[in-house]
């Protein structure tokens, strides 16, 4: 059985009387991608956000490899191995590829604004750079300024920079976000050579997508779980396709 890395349990997110996340709980398990699907204010990127630690649970439990974290910074999270993306693409625009990586790497640091320090060379954090520009598809881009970039190599960047710091969870909020078909089979391609060695949590509105490259489906709606399975067990479900696959395209978060 793959190895279970994060995972919630009775997770729920209030904002005063209203539930952003309700109840939630999910599994991530090293070398399984895992997307979670759902119309608009379905509470997909609370999840991500409660997750990362960006956002701290209302009640319930999150356990990264069995120990609660619920409590932990995004900083001390991302330490840990837990890296993610945004639905904005954050990268430095006036730096090239390598220098965005090499940042990213440099952040894991036990002194992060120093170059040098024992633990941490510049050769260590250069060859960290340079492995996840190879991972994401940009070694021939290494030298480019980001700004200069097309949008799918700029999110291919911005998780070039997740992965320069040795995540063993990936959460990604919408990467295929405005890329055109060619830029979007790239990225499907990227997440599918991705996840042997992550344990990964997909949020994404490109069906075609998710069920191309997704090994788990979860579905939400009004912030909680519908329903969570194998593509096919979510594509014939009834209470799946009344809510969310029907007729109709949700609009966009």
């Amino acid at each position: 059985m793959a190895e279970l890395v994060l995972s919630a349990r009775g997770m729920s997110r209030r904002f005063g009387g209203l539930y952003a996340n309700k109840d939630v709980s999910l599994d991530m398990h090293k070398g399984v991608l895992h997307a979670v699907l759902g119309p608009n204010g379905a509470g997909k990127s609370t999840l991500i956000n409660l997750l990362s630690g960006d956002l701290p649970p209302s009640a319930g439990e999150i356990l990264y490899r069995g120990e609660d974290i619920s409590g932990w910074s995004p900083d001390k999270r991302s330490r840990a191995g837990i890296g993610r993306s945004y639905q904005r693409t954050n990268i430095f625009p006036g730096f090239t590829v390598f220098e965005n990586c090499r940042l990213a790497a440099q952040s894991r640091a036990p002194r992060a604004l120093r170059v040098f320090s024992k633990a941490v060379s510049f050769a260590d954090l250069r060859d960290a750079a340079d492995r996840a520009i190879a991972q994401a598809g940009l070694a021939e881009r290494r030298d480019v300024v980001a700004a200069t970039l097309s949008h799918g190599e700029q999110r291919q960047l911005e998780i070039a920079m997740v992965l320069a710091t040795s995540p063993s969870v990936l959460l990604l909020d919408e990467p295929l976000a405005g890329m055109g078909p060619e830029e979007s089979q790239s990225m499907v391609a990227l997440l599918k050579k991705l996840t042997p060695d992550h344990a990964i949590l997909l949020v994404e509105h490109d069906m075609d997508a998710v069920f191309a490259v997704a090994d788990v489906i979860t579905v939400m709606v009004a912030g909680q779980v519908l329903e969570s399975g194998p593509p096919d067990q979510i594509r014939d479900s009834v209470a799946v396709q009344e809510a969310y696959l029907g007729e109709g395209e949700p609009d966009d978060e």
